[in-house]
């Protein structure tokens, strides 16, 4: 019997254990998270060469270490105690009054880590010992807690919501009024409420507001009055002013010992003045701080009470790739949407209709390759109904005609192979339930009529929705321009220069169906009496130009051919080029997308090469020619998402891989500026 009551103790505690466990919930993500991202530890630490990435680390933090000599140094930054090869989590939430950063990582060494952390807080900040946890701030906005094996980061930026003309509703800012209290709020309450008596105590608070964005006025003009005081001393003595040395400045004059000119009474005001604004400053500060510190240990508590884990939604995960380096999701409804810009979006007239174009979400899963970065947007409105309309854009159909401008000696293109119809669709959509609810049934009049009203399809003739733009080269042109000189009086003489600047060649072209329809607007620019002046007519081609050449352009040509119009800087564009095999399979791939596009950064940065001048820009810009590659992007629509792949490959390179190839770029610039910091002045 007493075997049979062990054993049935044994299994209750164990029941008990597992519920208990069970009953710490997951640390769910704010729903008013508007960013999340993963960092996908196990393949970058992989990545990361710690040899070249901690001295470049350790030298960029030495002026810390300049500025704040007791403070613990930190030489390695490869043992942190943050477990490196883990996921971290990071997410962003943002109201009228609060923008929280939260950064989840877990630890391998919870005594390294407080090492690390005593060596970044700020001096006197004392560590904080809680029933789970420890936490102490950073700084006055950056808060961190931990335990024996997870991590927390919080940055916390708190800014008091006021009452807007444009605003309606009364604005209580519920995160103050919480700030010594058990309870959480982290967000402001609007609510309607009728019109209240005046309340003088409110007005006081405003006008106390308004004196010390006055007094913060009188310290910035502290120097001019010191100098207007010296001013009046010295002509109450000479009766005119100092003849001035040779050598000496105006600053030496206005600025040197002007304390001392300054009238005491003046003084001793603006030394009363500057102790209250500092004490009305420090008073904030602390008021600001109390309430930012209130947030994290709440925020803390809640984490620490849970079992861990932080619970992300499957609508948040829907897009990402596991095998990714970095994931993002991004909520770009509710960035503009909520806070302060939909409060007052809703005050326009056709707020509701921009809300509703951005109501939408995208993800990002980022891979850093052996040879290239490549980033997979995925971007999905939150609208089935207008989602559906992107992507009926998105479908287009291919005109190989215009990929054959592609070449391999451009500087890059950008194509399209898009629906133009379907833009009508889709604005439809939009305008759908997008209006005032007073004025909804005459906006759904007013679509109806423009249905009837246009000729969708001839309109859509006119561009279907194919075009690229081509830049060719850029060209050095020689350009005049107007500077201007002073002299000694202060007399303006104006002075005829010249300058290189970089002209691009370059070629747009697009379909239509209705080449009769572009004739005759070209007819009317060369014959009309306000345009005819800047445009003329050559052969097939239809010249617009300036009377002063004195802008990065001399001329744009028009013309219509094979139901083509191109827009172009020369006659010779718009003939097919010669194409190597490599620039055959950019025009390929260019016609199968619905946007594509590609940029030859090198050569960019090569054609603008004149409007670098100095030597410091020149020495940067000559490091970066030779070791920036070249950009590639396609777009497609993917059952209910429009994907972007952009790609971006290394040409030249001694990394290890793409991640340390930007780090090794990174510090090469860093290394450039530190020298020329170090230059003797001559």
């Amino acid at each position: 019997m007493k075997s049979i009551l062990n054993k049935t103790k044994t299994i209750f505690f164990l029941i008990f254990g597992v519920v208990l466990t069970f009953a710490q919930q997951k640390m769910k993500l704010p729903k008013d998270a508007s960013f999340y991202m993963e960092i996908n530890g196990k393949q970058l630490n992989q990545k990361v060469n710690w040899q070249k990435l901690n001295p470049f680390l350790l030298d960029i933090t030495k002026g810390e270490k300049e500025k704040d000599k007791d403070k613990p140094t930190w030489t390695d930054y490869s043992k942190t105690g943050i477990k490196y090869d883990a996921t971290q989590y990071h997410y962003a939430t943002f109201n009228d009054s609060l923008k929280i950063y939260t950064a989840h990582f877990i630890l391998d060494n919870k005594d390294k880590f407080q090492e690390f952390i005593n060596s970044t807080k700020k001096k006197g900040l004392e560590i904080s010992k809680k029933n789970k946890y420890s936490y102490v701030s950073l700084d006055d906005d950056v808060f961190v807690a931990w335990n024996g094996d997870r991590a927390v980061l919080k940055m916390i930026s708190y800014t008091k919501p006021y009452k807007y003309d444009w605003d309606d509703e009364a604005v209580a800012d519920s995160v103050a009024a919480v700030a010594d209290s058990t309870a959480v709020a982290v967000d402001s309450a609007y609510a309607d409420k009728p019109e209240e008596p005046f309340d003088y105590k409110e007005e006081i608070d405003y006008l106390k507001e308004d004196i010390r964005y006055l007094k913060e006025s009188i310290r910035e003009n502290t120097a001019e009055i010191a100098k207007k005081e010296k001013d009046i001393k010295y002509l109450e003595k000479h009766h005119q002013y100092p003849k001035e040395k040779k050598g000496t400045t105006d600053e030496n004059y206005s600025d040197k010992e002007s304390e001392d000119y300054i009238l005491p009474d003046t003084k001793e005001k603006i030394e009363e003045e500057d102790l209250a604004y500092q004490k009305a400053l420090d008073s904030i500060k602390i008021q600001e701080f109390k309430i930012v510190k209130k947030v994290a240990e709440d925020a803390f508590n809640e984490y620490f009470n849970s079992n861990l884990d932080l619970d992300v939604s499957k609508e948040i995960l829907s897009f990402r790739d596991a095998s990714s380096d970095v994931f993002v999701y991004t909520d770009y409804g509710k960035i503009v949407n909520d806070g302060i810009y939909g409060k007052m979006m809703k005050n326009f007239q056709y707020g509701q209709l921009i809300n509703k174009i951005y109501n939408s979400n995208s993800s990002y899963n980022l891979f850093f390759d052996k040879d290239k970065v490549k980033l997979i947007n995925s971007y999905q409105h939150k609208n089935p109904e207008v989602q559906k309309g992107f992507s009926a854009v998105y479908k287009g159909k291919k005109n190989k005609k215009l990929m054959s401008l592609i070449n391999d000696k451009s500087i890059g293109y950008y194509a399209i192979n898009v629906d133009g119809s379907k833009y009508f669709d889709l604005m439809y959509s939009l305008l759908k339930n997008s209006g005032d609810e007073n004025y909804q049934k005459e906006m759904e009049l007013m679509m109806e009529t423009m249905k009837i009203i246009l000729d969708e399809e001839a309109i859509s003739k006119i561009a279907p929705g194919n075009g690229i733009f081509v830049l060719n080269e850029l060209k050095s042109k020689t350009v005049e321009y107007t500077d201007y000189e002073y002299d000694d009086d202060y007399n303006e003489k104006e002075i005829k220069k010249t300058k290189d600047v970089a002209s691009p060649d370059f070629t747009f072209a697009f379909a239509t169906e209705n080449e009769g329809y572009w004739n005759r607007i070209f007819n009317v620019l060369t014959t009309s009496k306000n345009t005819s002046k800047k445009f003329s007519k050559d052969g097939d081609f239809y010249i617009f130009k300036e009377e002063k050449s004195d802008g990065y352009l001399d001329q744009l040509l028009f013309t219509i051919k094979d139901g083509i119009v191109y827009v172009t800087t020369s006659k010779d564009n718009i003939l097919p080029k010669n194409q190597s095999d490599i620039s055959k399979n950019w025009a390929k791939e260019s016609s199968k997308y619905s946007a594509s596009g590609r940029f030859d950064i090198q050569r960019l940065l090569i054609g603008l090469d004149k409007e670098f001048t100095s030597t410091s820009d020149r020495k940067m810009l000559d490091f970066v020619k030779k070791n920036v590659g070249e950009m590639y992007f396609k777009s497609e629509p993917k059952r209910d998402r429009i994907e972007t792949e952009i790609n971006y490959n290394i040409k030249k390179s001694s990394s290890e891989n793409s991640l340390m190839y930007f780090f090794d770029l990174f510090d090469e610039i860093y290394k450039i500026k530190e020298s020329e910091k170090k230059q003797p002045i001559l």
